[in-house]
């Protein structure tokens, strides 16, 4: 999430700058950011990245491909690895566990170290029925009942329907179609995939008592102490409802997908792909090679950005504005009609009693230590797990080197003690 969201506020920075430096007439179908991802006609052709279900398939894993309706009415597209190929389980009983993803990604980025470091290879390998989720709007969740994702009403949601819908909804489905009884299932998010746990916890409490165990790497909740100068400097802009830009900003995809482009990349990048060699020495000296996976982050290009709605990177800067965890700030009139204040209500995440595993880091500038202490001072049931390495940070949950023994081995044993213990 930390790079898709620095790059978004630069994104949103050079509008800034554009918008107070010239007058400019901007149509209502935002026509901006409608070429911002111009299709290149030539390239249609081209092979695209592989899917979610391709990676998965291609070590052998078998592998679903759901489409779960929300109470909404958007379509969400989750992958589900049903038992291992490798231990031949089908026939026994598989506890469940949902993996969500950060902003602007999607359930590609979680296979791409492969089956020996990736966490949901890991999970299905302990016996773990895994299902990987799509938030609405990304790459896979592009679809509604009633919406075209060309309709700017298709885009007016934030992380909070996210939670409140997606996340409820593809822990009802999921208890249904594994079809063993469960009662409640494992959840493991990163960044984004943390806020919307809390945001569907403290809203629907009686989600609680469907939740085993939480895992939430990076948890993104309070975000006052977030040291980054540009964010700093553009709150203002970006965190009023009733500024002029962030009225243009809202309701709109933002770093929209386009399979063309990421086409290019795929093609030019992509395994056994003759540019590959140059991909892997430009990501190994552009990042700290020492400490991630230069492979995963080769076979992440050509998938991400996968998309999301404006509004999501909007709450996230009201969140930072306000020093406060609450819901999107619709402006007073608006405010008054939906929550019957003038002000957005607090989450209360006192009201989230299941029991919440924080994973966090000293050097992640998006999930303050600071502010994780604010958010674990109000959870009541909560346990703190601090990297013990003083460089990893916000991005270091997905690519780290040592994900495995530092995150994600420590992660499944707590799953499995948990299940152990019940038995």
């Amino acid at each position: 999430m930390h790079d898709y969201f620095i790059s978004a506020v630069i994104l949103l920075a050079a509008s800034v700058v554009g918008l107070n430096s010239a007058a400019l007439y901007i149509p209502a179908t935002h026509v901006l950011y409608e070429t911002l991802y111009k299709t290149a006609e030539f390239m249609t052709g081209a092979d695209e990245a592989s899917t979610t279900k391709e990676l998965i398939s291609s070590h052998g894993y078998p592998v679903e491909h759901h489409h779960i309706i929300t109470e909404d009415g958007y379509v969400l597209g989750v992958f589900r690895i049903p038992y291992s190929h490798k231990l031949n389980n089908q026939g026994k009983t598989r506890p469940i566990v949902i993996i969500e993803h950060g902003l602007m990604g999607g359930s590609d980025v979680w296979f791409f170290t492969g089956p020996n470091h990736a966490l949901p290879y890991l999970l299905v390998d302990s016996g773990f029925d895994v299902w990987v989720g799509n938030s609405r709007g990304n790459t896979y969740s592009r679809r509604h009942v009633s919406l075209s994702a060309e309709n700017p009403h298709f885009w007016k949601f934030s992380w909070h329907e996210i939670g409140y819908y997606d996340i409820a909804a593809t822990i009802d489905y999921s208890l249904e179609i594994n079809g063993q009884g469960h009662k409640a299932i494992h959840y493991v998010g990163h960044s984004q995939g943390t806020t919307v746990f809390f945001a569907l916890m403290s809203m629907r409490p009686e989600y609680n008592a469907k939740i085993k165990t939480a895992h939430l790497m990076a948890p993104v909740a309070w975000m006052s102490n977030m040291e980054y100068t540009l964010v700093h400097k553009l709150s203002p802009y970006l965190s009023d409802p009733q500024h002029a830009f962030t009225r243009f900003m809202e309701n709109m995809e933002f770093l929209p997908y386009n399979k063309y482009v990421l086409s290019i990349f795929a093609n030019l990048c992509g395994r056994d792909q003759v540019f590959r060699p140059v991909c892997v020495y430009l990501i190994k000296s552009y990042y700290n090679s020492t400490r991630w996976n230069n492979t995963a982050m080769t076979e992440g290009i050509g998938h991400q950005p996968a998309g999301c709605s404006s509004n999501q990177i909007i709450h996230y800067i009201q969140e930072y504005r306000s020093g406060r965890f609450c819901q999107y700030d619709y402006g007073s009139k608006m405010n008054r009609e939906l929550y019957g204040s003038v002000e957005p209500p607090d989450y209360p995440v006192e009201l989230i009693t299941s029991k919440v595993h924080l994973w966090y880091a000293q050097n992640d500038i998006m999930a303050a230590v600071k502010d994780v202490h604010i958010l674990a001072g109000r959870l009541p049931n909560r346990e703190l797990h601090l990297v013990d390495d003083p460089l990893w940070d916000h991005d270091d949950f997905a690519l780290n080197m040592d994900l495995r023994k530092v995150i994600n081995d420590p992660l499944i044993e707590i799953m499995k003690k948990f299940e152990s213990s019940k038995n």
